[in-house]
């Protein structure tokens, strides 16, 4: 049975959190960097290049694994590692290529283990249930576990029952479309302006895409 907690006790406690900068604070505000984000979009989005652009950024924090079980090791990859300048991260990001759910569960067991693992994507996690994705958060309740998700035929949401149930779930939920990354954040201080702002990922296409749209 849990235990009860005072409401003095619930005001005075204290969260570790992100000091995030510029525009990731924009964005994402002060997150803690545990639990559950979200980030989905279509092909050809902009959607892998931000979630390499957020790897780097995170990569300050903590120990980053990018679990890469759609593309795993290869040159397109490559090249969108370089795009992002990733070896400026240096050791505080590592590739799993097509790492299986047992086999990063393992990993996540061993002492220093990596901080935050981003599964790429979630699409492709082998017999990965609601329950599962609720058993991986209880049993490593201090990591942050960033899903990526194809989206669904409309476009809007992510794909699929389990990548609707991290939805829901996560913390910052990201919709990628057109070079813009939309966020929602449970970290938003509007009075402070932190969390909620569009990101950016590349002005140029950011910019011709939406005009289109509008016209």
């Amino acid at each position: 049975m849990s235990r009860a907690i005072s409401n003095k006790n619930v005001l005075a406690a204290q969260f570790e959190t992100a000091e995030f900068t510029g525009p990731y604070l924009a964005s994402f505000g002060r997150p803690e960097l545990r639990g559950a984000w979200i980030i989905w979009g279509g092909s050809g989005s902009g959607k892998t290049t931000f979630t390499l652009m957020l790897c780097k950024y995170l990569a300050r924090f903590g120990r980053v694994a990018y679990d890469s079980l759609e593309q795993g090791l290869s040159l397109s990859l490559q090249k969108a590692w370089e795009r992002v300048g990733m070896a400026e991260a240096g050791s505080n990001i590592i590739l799993l290529d097509k790492e299986n759910l047992a086999e990063l569960r393992a990993r996540l067991s061993k002492r220093r283990s990596p901080d935050i693992i981003v599964i790429d994507s979630v699409q492709y996690l082998k017999k990965f249930y609601t329950q599962t994705f609720g058993d991986l958060k209880d049993d490593f309740p201090d990591k942050l576990f960033i899903f990526i998700s194809q989206a669904d035929k409309a476009g809007k949401d992510p794909a699929g029952s389990v990548a609707k149930h991290i939805r829901y779930d996560a913390d910052i939920k990201i919709k990628v479309e057109g070079y813009k990354a939309f966020v929602t954040t449970r970290y938003e201080d509007p009075d402070k302006g932190e969390g909620g702002a569009d990101f950016i990922i590349w002005e140029q296409g950011a910019a011709e895409y939406w005009a289109e749209q509008i016209k």
